[in-house]
């Protein structure tokens, strides 16, 4: 089964403020695209796209996809 890029989605709930969702870049240089920081109880959805190869997750926070979940910054 093929999976496209642009399907796979995260959330990502932060636990305590000033979590921080880091988006890396594609390509023979890996960088940070995109940042935003999180205050508890907010939640942020992310997708992984042609541009997109990580997302980076710094704090406490929840963090649910399609493979399960994991809580970051324990």
């Amino acid at each position: 089964m093929q999976r496209n890029i642009n399907s796979d989605h995260i959330i990502i709930k932060a636990e305590q403020d000033g979590v921080q969702v880091i988006g890396l870049t594609r390509g023979s240089d890996t960088r940070f695209h995109h940042s935003e920081k999180l205050d508890t109880g907010e939640v942020m959805i992310a997708q992984f796209t042609e541009h997109t190869s990580a997302i980076k997750v710094r704090g406490k926070a929840k963090i649910i996809s399609s493979y399960g979940e994991i809580e970051a910054g324990k």
